[in-house]
């Protein structure tokens, strides 16, 4: 049986070094629990209730935003919808696959960068989960933004602006249609018998 173009689009997965990088990205940017924020929200208090201690009128200053992964089927859509997404990566081996063979065509449309990569288990590894289906991010730190630029335009170079590509080429669009050891076995068998009566028969 073929394969149809929207399930056939999760066997092109992001090469070795490509993926490396990724998750690279992705791991210095894992979600922390409920110990790590608790102590991260109280050393950031202290370190305020310092500053007003040592001065009488405080400056302002801007709260820096603490980026995580952002993980969850509802709220991945969420974040693609609101285009707040920077970069969308989703696991190729989803069961079922109708949990996410819709992602795509929503991050195509909306313009927002995504990728495909081998194993749910790798990205559940990411947010301390057993599997994830799919993965945001909507930012990074200022010295992250490089590799952050990079990924998204190669994800862009390799899946979004590929579509139409692979949609006009219909015959790669296509999976499958490959035979099985059996059929296979079967029509070489069915080939030899045939070549054996067109061989001239000696008197």
């Amino acid at each position: 049986m073929k394969t149809p173009p929207a399930i056939n689009q999760f066997t092109r997965t992001l090469d070795k070094n490509t993926a490396t990088s990724l998750f690279k990205l992705l791991n210095k940017y894992r979600p922390e629990d409920k110990l790590a924020r608790k102590k991260r929200l109280l050393e950031a208090a202290k370190k305020r209730a310092e500053e007003i201690k040592a001065k009488k009128t405080p400056e302002k200053k801007a709260h820096k935003r603490h980026f995580t992964v952002k993980y969850g089927i509802n709220h991945i859509t969420a974040l693609i919808e609101s285009k707040r997404a920077k970069l969308v990566v989703i696991a190729h081996d989803v069961d079922p696959i109708e949990i996410v063979v819709w992602l795509p065509a929503l991050c195509r449309k909306l313009q927002i960068p995504y990728c495909i990569v081998k194993g749910k288990a790798r990205l559940g590894a990411v947010v301390g989960k057993k599997n994830a289906t799919a993965l945001a991010l909507i930012g990074v730190n200022k010295e992250d933004e490089p590799d952050l630029a990079l990924l998204s335009d190669t994800a862009k170079e390799l899946y979004n602006d590929k579509y139409d590509e692979i949609r006009l080429n219909k015959a790669s669009a296509w999976g499958g249609g490959k035979f099985g050891a059996k059929s296979v076995a079967k029509r070489a068998k069915k080939a030899k018998a045939e070549l054996k009566d067109k061989r001239p028969r000696t008197q």
